[in-house]
């Protein structure tokens, strides 16, 4: 063979190892990060279990998605307040955490994904109050959420309601509202009603009050452009409702499960 010939295939033979190694790279190389905003204390829907893991209902569906879509997943705690600031500062890909789909948030351009639960809005209070309506509350304190549509709703639909309360108190979880009506800070705490469930279910001596003061589905929001994203993660979704590994999430919350719109539609 004479030394051309010797060459080309070498070059050939060079190619033919190029190319496989590209492919293996591809299938062995780094999934898509994807990175779910969350309020880390937002039980059942998003918290930290005792071993220091993000957990919750949204948290596991999100996993799933991930595992359907081949994707790795970050989860992220978000200030609340500040939950679409850090969207838009591409600090997450989205904001899924039992989040109130608001018309504003469609007006300012934000994609939102398929709304998949049904949500009130509730007063929790002591036991021992004495409260057993919003009437109840007029010149008492109550606490509320920074950024919820709780807030929203004492600002704007339920105005004339908070004008009756001695004070409405603002604060940045639903933990430390729960601290302040622990304390006697605060005299009730307004509150969505999953939330509310579950810290009654986990804390002894509180109750809710049987009167429901605003109507609202959650959603998962994108930023403005994402469409495609929203798209493949509600593709993805439907394929786990399809295939049963929704329900078999869902299922381990069941204050949730009636009102989970994909399981009771």
């Amino acid at each position: 063979m004479n030394l051309k010939k010797l060459t080309g295939l070498i070059l050939i033979l060079v190619m033919v190892l190029s190319l496989s190694a590209c492919s293996s790279a591809d299938k062995g190389g780094t999934k898509k990060k994807f990175i779910m905003g969350i309020d880390p204390e937002y039980p059942p829907f998003s918290y930290m279990d005792d071993q220091g893991a993000y957990t919750g209902f949204d948290v596991e569906v999100c996993k799933a998605v991930c595992d359907e879509l081949g994707w790795e997943l970050e989860v992220f705690g978000v200030n609340w307040d500040q939950k679409l600031v850090q969207l838009d500062a591409n600090e997450c890909d989205c904001v899924w955490s039992g989040m109130t789909i608001l018309d504003s948030m469609k007006e300012a351009g934000y994609v939102i994904s398929k709304p998949y639960f049904y949500n009130s809005q509730v007063l929790l209070v002591k036991e021992d109050s004495g409260i057993a309506s919003s009437s109840d509350l007029a010149g008492k304190d109550v606490a509320v959420q920074l950024g919820t549509s709780g807030e929203a709703l004492l600002n704007e639909d339920l105005a004339d309601l908070a004008a009756t309360f001695g004070n409405v108190v603002t604060c940045d979880s639903f933990l430390k509202c729960f601290t302040e009506l622990a304390g006697n800070a605060v005299d009730a705490v307004f509150v969505d009603l999953p939330v509310a469930l579950s810290y009654t279910k986990e804390n002894a001596g509180y109750t809710i009050i049987d009167e429901e003061l605003g109507a609202e589905e959650y959603g998962i929001a994108f930023r403005s452009g994402d469409k495609e994203l929203c798209s493949q993660v509600d593709d993805a979704i439907q394929k786990l409702v399809k295939n049963g590994t929704y329900k078999k999430i869902a299922d381990k919350y069941p204050d949730i499960v009636d009102n989970l719109i994909f399981l009771n539609q």
